[in-house]
């Protein structure tokens, strides 16, 4: 693992920006793995200017969806669906045939992760996964606990999950959470993982100690030979 130290959040997310425009340029027909949350949206700006001075940059590329809240209205502006729709895929101009998302209120949910599941499959590896952790450590809903689960399921969500800033002014609150595994985040052949935000000092601080356990989800990639990790040096001054 890369671990690459930033003095802001701005300087982060240039830094990333240049990797996946220059992992896309290798493959036009990436398929990314796209996270939610504040960590990873000065990146989804980068990328999209990028394809507004650069027309063709996104016409091939392809976008999975990590995770959903479950048992949430389609269209609501809390989905991880909402998010990427607003902020990545439309901007970007991808259509609808090149995104893998998780419904947000299936009818069958363990159908509809099979139905994932079976689109990764069949369209992957995951090219880019662009990734942050939660203050638990979790990786999209890959939450502590004894285990931890291979591929897409249906995950009960912690209480840190459920604080999060997505959910803050929301009239609805999600009854589980739906998320790729953790072998199909580390079956990607790059993974960047953007550590920002505040409180997250500890659990960052036992994250780079490189000690692998489920108690700590995101400690799993430190088994994988191709991650950059970009640490805001923000997040350790709350110390």
């Amino acid at each position: 693992m890369i671990v690459e130290r930033f003095k802001d959040y701005t300087s982060l997310s240039n830094y990333a920006s240049d990797v996946v425009i220059s992992e896309i340029n290798k493959k036009k027909d990436a398929l990314i793995c796209a996270a939610t949350g504040n960590s990873p949206i000065g990146l989804y700006k980068q990328l999209v200017s990028k394809s507004l001075d650069d027309g063709n940059f996104c016409k091939d590329l392809r976008i999975i969806g990590l995770d959903e809240w479950g048992k949430i209205p389609a269209n609501h502006p809390i989905t991880c669906e909402y998010y990427l729709k607003t902020k990545l895929i439309n901007p970007l101009v991808i259509p609808e045939e090149r995104t893998i998302l998780f419904k947000t209120d299936p009818n069958h949910p363990f159908e509809e992760c099979s139905r994932i599941q079976f689109e990764l499959d069949s369209q992957g590896p995951i090219d880019i996964c662009i990734l942050g952790f939660g203050k638990n450590g979790h990786l999209g809903f890959n939450e502590p606990g004894p285990f931890l689960e291979p591929h897409t399921h249906v995950a009960d969500l912690s209480v840190e999950s459920m604080q999060h800033s997505m959910l803050e002014s929301a009239n609805v609150q999600p009854a589980y959470g739906l998320t790729l595994g953790i072998k199909d985040i580390l079956s990607s052949r790059k993974i960047i993982l953007l550590v920002t935000g505040s409180n997250k000092c500890s659990v960052t601080e036992d994250f780079l100690e490189g000690k692998i356990s489920p108690k700590l989800p995101a400690s799993f990639l430190w088994l994988h030979d191709n991650v950059e990790c970009l640490i805001d040096e923000n997040v350790f001054s709350e110390n």
